[in-house]
C-alpha cells in the first residue's frame, strides 16, 4: 500500500526535509508580517508600495522559535504526544502566528484570515497595525498561555500547566535574555515539585542566540562547561544542539535537533515509567535542551557594512527604511526569496502538501491543544456547605474566632472534594496564615529529600509552598489558564512582589474577553492575611496595604476587592470568589482572634449586597436623619468603628449615628465606573447627601476618595486609614500612630457634626487623654491595656 503524506513522518529522511520546509515557510511568513502589506507571495518584484509604512516587530528570536515548533510538530506526529508550546522570548509573536497559520488553526479561529494568498496578505497586514495584533504572543495567539510582552514568566507558567496533567509535555522556550530575570532564574527550581507520576513533564529549551536588544546575554558568554554545570546543579540533564554559523548546512542542525528531541522524549517516557512503577524512583534529572544558533539566523548577514546576523542588530528589524532605500528593498526581496516560497506555497497561496506530513491533526496541534484554552476543560468546583465552619453567634454578637482558621477548615473540604482540580499556593505561609487545616486532607508536594523532622511533605500533595511570591503567582496562573482552580495566600505587605505579574495577568484576562474562542477560566484569587494592622510585632517593613491601590486601577471588568469584617463574611466571600470566572479577586482578612459580628445568614445577605447599614450597630432612630455616618471597611477598622459608636453613645445622649460596613470595595464607585458600583440614588440612601461621613478604612485613605469622588456626598467624607506610620509596637498603639483608633474616630465625629464640638470640647480632651494613657500603658507593660483588649460588643446594646 503506498505511503500517504502523513505516513512519511514515520520514515527518517522525509520528515527532516519536511521539517526544513516548514521552518522555511514559517520564517517567510514571519518576515512578511514585519515588512509587507502587498505582494505577499512575491509573484512580482518587490516595490516600495508593498512595504508597510511602519516597520515593527522582532526578527532575532523568530528563526529559533520556528525551528523548535517545526521539530515539535514532527515529534507529536511521530509519537502521538500532547505538547503545549510556550514561547518565552520577547516579542516572538510573528513566529507563533506564522506556525498557527501553517497548521490551519489560525484560519479556523479567524475565518477572514484564510489559508491562501489573500489570507496570507491579511496575516501580514494585521501584524503590529492599528486594529490588528500585537508583536508578542498574546491571548489572540492560538495555543498560547504566556503573554510575551514582559519577560520571565514562561517557565513558571509551564510548571503550573504541567501540574495534574500527567499526559502533557510542556515545551518551554526560554530566551537567553529572559533567563536573566529574577522569576525565570528561580523557576529552574520548580523541578523539585513536579511529580512524574501525577503531573506532566516540562521540557525547557533555552534559545541561546547570544544577545538581547543591545547587549550580550550572560549565559551565552560563559564557558560551555560552566553552562552545563549550572543546569546539572539545578537538577537537569542538558542536551546541546548548536550550529547555523558560517553558512553551515541547516540540515545538520535539523538532524541534531531531531536527535535531541527524540532523546528527551525517551527520557521523559523512562522517567514516567519509573515513577509509575510499584517502586517509585528518586527525583529524576529531567532533560533540557540548549539550542545555540545565531540571532536572526537566515536573515541579512550584513547591512550597510555592519554585521547583523549573529549580533544584537538582528533583534528587531534588520533592514530599516526599506520603502525609501532601494538597496535595502533589494536585500529584503533576496532575503525572502532565499526561503524558496515557490516550493512552500501552492499557486493559490496555501501550504504545499509536503508540510502536512509533519502537521498534527485536530486537538494534537499545539495551537489547538485544549489545555491552551483552559476554559474548554474547566469544570465547576464542588463546594462544600459553609455551615460546618461558620461561627455561631446565636449567644451574642462578637464571638471570638480566627477568620482564616475557619476558612482553612473549609478549604480542607474543598480540597477533599476536588482532588485533581484545586490547589493552594503560598510562600511558606499556609500554616502561618492559619490555613493549616488543609493538611488534614493533603500534604505539601515535595520531590526533594526529606528529614525526620519534616512535616506534611509528600510526593503528592495539593499545597505547594516556595518562598517566592513570583513563583507561586506564576504556578497559579499556569494552573488556572489550563483549566483548573486555586488560591494564593500571602502576607499583605509582600504581595507587592507580584505587582507586575498581576498587571500582566489582568491584561491577559481583559484581552481574552474580546476573543470569542477564548473560554472563561477560573478567577485568580488572592488571600492577603498577616495584614498591616496586625504586623505590630514584625514592624514597619511588614506594614503596607498599598496593593489595593495598585489593583483598583485595572479594568473594572476584571478586578474585585473584598474586605470581609469577620469569619463568617470571609467564608461567604471565598465561596463567591471560587464561582467567578475571568476575574482577579483580592480578599484581605486577618488571622488573629477577632469578634464575629454576623451570623452566616446575615453574612450571606451582607456579602450579596457588598455594602450594608448595620442598624444594630448604630444609634439611628427610624424616620430621623442621622447626625453622622460611621463607615468601615476591613476587620480591624470595623472593630474600632463599632467601639467608637459605643464611646459616643455613652458620652452623648441621643446622638444619632448610622453604621455602614463595606465588604465589596468596588461598590463605592458609580455604576458607570464598575459593574459592582452603586447608582447615585443607592449611594445617597446609605451615605446621605449632606451628613458627615467618618470612614475607617483598612488601607491608604486616598483610595476611598479615589473610588467615591463622583458621588454627591463625597465632599463630606473624612477617611481614616494607614498613614505610613509604623514600627514594632502593640496593635492598639499601631492604630493610634495612624489615627485609626476608636478614640480618634469618635473625636472626628464630634468635630464634624455641627454644634457638637462647642458643646463637647471637654469630651475631645478626655478622649485625647485616654489615648495618652493607653500609649503609656503599652510602653510600660509591653502590651495593650485590658480596657482595649477586653472590649466586647454587648448584646444589650442592640436596639438603642
Amino acid at each position: 500500500m503506498p505511503a500517504t503524506p502523513h505516513d512519511l513522518a514515520l520514515t527518517t529522511e522525509a520528515p527532516l526535509h519536511a521539517v526544513d520546509a516548514w521552518w522555511r515557510a514559517a520564517n517567510y511568513l514571519t518576515v512578511g508580517q514585519i515588512y509587507l502589506r502587498g505582494n505577499a507571495l512575491l509573484r512580482e518584484p518587490l516595490a516600495p508600495s508593498d512595504i508597510k509604512p511602519r516597520l515593527l516587530g522582532h526578527w532575532g528570536t523568530s528563526p529559533a522559535l520556528n525551528l523548535i515548533y517545526a521539530h515539535l510538530n514532527r515529534l507529536v506526529v511521530q509519537r502521538s504526544l500532547n505538547v503545549l508550546y510556550i514561547a518565552g522570548p520577547g516579542h516572538g509573536g510573528p513566529a507563533m502566528v506564522a506556525n498557527t497559520w501553517l497548521d490551519h488553526t489560525y484560519s479556523e479561529l479567524f475565518p477572514h484570515v484564510t489559508q491562501d494568498g489573500a489570507g496570507m496578505l491579511e496575516l501580514f497586514r494585521q501584524f503590529s497595525a492599528p486594529g490588528g495584533i500585537p508583536s508578542h504572543a498574546s491571548p489572540g495567539t492560538p495555543g498560547s498561555i504566556n503573554e510575551g510582552g514582559e519577560l520571565g514568566y514562561s517557565l513558571v507558567h509551564a510548571f503550573g500547566a504541567a501540574l495534574d496533567n500527567p499526559d502533557l509535555i510542556v515545551a518551554c522556550v526560554v530566551g537567553d535574555g529572559e533567563a536573566e530575570t529574577g522569576t525565570l532564574a528561580a523557576s529552574w527550581h520548580l523541578n523539585k515539585f513536579l511529580n512524574p507520576d501525577t503531573d506532566g513533564a516540562v521540557l525547557p529549551i533555552i534559545n541561546l542566540n547570544g544577545y538581547k536588544i543591545a547587549n550580550p546575554s550572560v549565559l551565552a558568554r560563559i564557558p560551555e562547561s560552566e553552562l552545563f554545570e549550572l543546569f546539572r546543579g539545578y537538577g537537569y540533564e542538558p542536551i546541546l544542539v548548536s550550529g547555523g554559523v558560517n553558512g553551515e548546512d541547516p540540515m545538520l542542525v535539523h538532524s541534531a535537533m531531531a536527535d535531541a528531541l527524540e532523546y528527551a522524549a525517551d527520557r521523559i517516557a523512562e522517567i514516567r515509567r519509573a515513577a509509575r512503577s510499584p517502586q517509585p524512583a528518586p527525583r529524576p534529572n529531567w532533560p533540557m535542551i540548549i539550542l545555540r544558533t545565531p540571532k536572526g539566523w537566515t536573515g541579512p548577514k550584513e547591512v550597510d557594512g555592519l554585521p547583523v546576523e549573529g549580533t544584537w542588530r538582528a533583534h528587531q528589524v534588520p533592514l530599516a527604511n526599506v520603502a525609501e532605500n532601494a538597496e535595502h528593498l533589494a536585500m529584503l526581496e533576496e532575503w525572502m526569496r532565499s526561503y524558496r516560497p515557490e516550493e512552500l506555497f501552492a499557486a493559490d497561496g496555501s501550504p504545499v502538501p509536503m508540510l502536512s506530513s509533519i502537521q498534527p491533526r485536530g486537538d494534537r496541534r499545539m495551537s489547538a491543544l485544549p489545555a491552551s484554552n483552559g476554559g474548554l476543560l474547566l469544570t465547576d468546583l464542588v463546594l462544600p456547605p459553609l455551615e460546618k465552619q461558620a461561627v455561631d453567634v446565636s449567644v451574642g454578637r462578637g464571638v471570638t474566632a480566627e477568620a482564616t482558621r475557619a476558612l482553612g477548615s473549609w478549604l480542607a473540604d474543598v480540597t477533599r472534594l476536588n482532588p485533581h482540580t484545586f490547589r493552594v499556593f503560598g510562600p511558606d505561609e499556609t500554616a502561618s496564615n492559619r490555613l493549616d487545616a488543609v493538611y488534614d486532607v493533603t500534604d505539601k508536594q515535595w520531590m526533594g529529600s526529606t528529614e525526620p523532622t519534616d512535616e506534611h511533605l509528600a510526593r503528592q500533595g495539593r499545597v505547594i509552598e516556595i518562598l517566592s511570591e513570583n513563583l507561586i503567582e506564576g504556578l497559579l496562573e499556569g494552573y488556572l489558564l489550563t483549566g483548573r482552580h486555586g488560591l494564593m495566600n500571602s502576607y499583605e505587605a509582600f504581595i507587592h512582589v507580584v505587582d507586575s505579574m498581576f498587571n500582566q495577568h489582568a491584561k491577559w484576562l481583559e484581552s481574552a474577553r474580546e476573543i470569542p474562542w477564548r473560554r472563561p477560566v477560573a478567577s485568580l484569587t488572592y488571600l492577603l492575611s498577616s495584614h498591616v494592622w496586625r504586623q505590630d510585632h514584625n514592624g514597619f517593613s511588614h506594614q503596607d496595604p498599598g496593593f489595593l491601590n495598585h489593583v483598583v486601577n485595572k479594568s473594572p471588568d476584571i478586578v474585585r476587592v473584598y474586605l470581609p469584617p469577620d469569619a463568617n463574611t470571609l467564608l461567604v466571600t471565598a465561596e463567591h470568589c471560587f464561582t467567578t470566572r475571568d476575574h482577579i479577586n483580592v480578599i484581605v482578612a486577618g488571622k488573629q482572634p477577632a469578634p464575629t459580628f454576623l451570623s452566616l445568614t446575615e453574612a450571606r445577605t451582607h456579602g450579596a449586597r457588598g455594602i450594608s447599614i448595620w442598624d444594630w450597630a448604630g444609634t439611628e432612630q427610624p424616620g430621623a436623619a442621622p447626625d453622622a455616618v460611621i463607615a468601615s471597611a476591613g476587620d480591624v477598622p470595623t472593630l474600632e468603628a463599632m467601639a467608637a459608636v459605643t464611646l459616643l453613645r455613652d458620652a452623648i445622649p441621643g446622638i444619632s449615628l448610622r453604621f455602614v460596613n463595606v465588604i465589596d470595595l468596588m461598590r463605592l464607585q458609580t455604576s458607570a465606573q464598575h459593574p459592582h458600583g452603586m447608582s447615585s440614588g443607592d449611594f445617597d440612601s446609605i451615605f446621605t447627601t449632606s451628613k458627615p461621613v467618618i470612614f475607617a478604612f483598612h488601607g491608604y485613605p486616598t483610595l476611598i476618595h479615589q473610588l467615591a469622588y463622583k458621588h454627591t456626598n463625597h465632599v463630606n467624607f473624612h477617611v481614616l486609614g494607614f498613614r505610613e506610620k509604623g514600627t514594632t509596637t502593640t496593635p492598639f498603639d499601631m492604630l493610634m500612630m495612624n489615627d485609626l483608633d476608636r478614640y480618634r474616630i469618635a473625636i472626628d465625629v464630634v468635630r464634624r457634626v455641627p454644634g457638637l464640638q462647642d458643646r463637647y470640647s471637654s469630651l475631645i480632651e478626655f478622649f485625647e487623654d485616654e489615648r495618652s494613657r493607653l500609649r503609656a500603658y503599652a510602653y510600660e507593660n509591653g502590651e495593650d491595656s485590658p480596657d482595649v483588649t477586653g472590649w466586647e460588643w454587648m448584646a444589650t446594646r442592640e436596639g438603642h
